[in-house]
């Protein structure tokens, strides 16, 4: 069975071998982080909150943690992330980005959900390696930083997917409003709304109702150039509570 390479490229493509790395680092199915000098830097936490920032993978950690004290002395870490890309399953699962580098405390907040005090921790980058790990031997690519980093690949595959993926699961209620206006169809008789195929122009909507299965298309007026754009456009189409 062939495998699909095309979000892979070869060396000589650095824009695209960094749009890939950095949907992996939007959209990861596992993170581990490996830091030097501490057995096990994620015993006792349960979310990293980790984003990402440019292509600077940040994390948010209790002060005092184990993370939190590595970060501010400064502490080597390597982070290694699975593919969350596509459907479980697919090829696009097969890949892995490693990163290496150093930690270090940016900022502390207080979480608006808890009252917590929370640590923002980033990792400098100093490497970067995109590997596929469905093929035989393992495809191994140097991932170029600079345009890695690149405000580019702000709304990148990984980034749109997860986008998509939270507004299905947390804001099913705004989409079923959304639906019942433009559509004119009484909101008890529309049962389910799912996007899909999200793009800086646009969005597929479906939606299920006592007619049976619909989709529409909508395209917005400009394409969005940066996040808050896109999360503007989706809110001025769909509906006002989605975030």
């Amino acid at each position: 069975m062939s495998t699909d390479t095309s979000h892979l490229t070869a060396l000589d493509e650095p824009r695209q071998l960094a749009a890939a790395a950095r949907s992996i680092l939007a959209c990861p199915a596992g993170v581990n982080l490996v830091v030097d000098g501490v057995e096990d830097v994620l015993a006792g936490t349960a979310d990293l909150g980790m984003q990402d920032l440019d292509g600077t993978p940040t994390f948010s950690c209790v002060p005092g943690s184990d993370l939190a004290a590595a970060a501010q002395i400064g502490a080597s870490a390597l982070l290694t992330l699975e593919s969350g890309l596509g459907a479980p399953g697919s090829s696009d699962r097969a890949a892995t980005l490693t990163l290496a580098g150093t930690l270090r405390v940016t900022a502390r907040e207080d979480c608006g959900c808890c009252g917590e005090a929370r640590d923002i921790v980033e990792l400098s980058i100093t490497f970067a390696l995109l590997a596929r790990t469905g093929s035989r031997p393992e495809q191994q690519y140097r991932v170029p930083l600079a345009p890695f980093r690149s405000p580019d690949h702000r709304l990148n595959r990984g980034y749109l997917q997860r986008s998509v993926e939270h507004a299905n699961h947390c804001h099913q209620e705004e989409l079923r409003r959304a639906v019942a206006t433009t559509s004119g169809t009484r909101l008890s008789q529309v049962v389910g709304v799912a996007l899909a195929d999200l793009r800086p122009d646009g969005v597929l909507v479906h939606w299920v109702d006592l007619d049976g299965a619909h989709t529409r298309e909508l395209t917005f007026a400009t394409p969005a150039s940066t996040t808050e754009e896109l999360g503007e456009l989706l809110r001025r189409q769909l509906h006002s509570g989605l975030c």
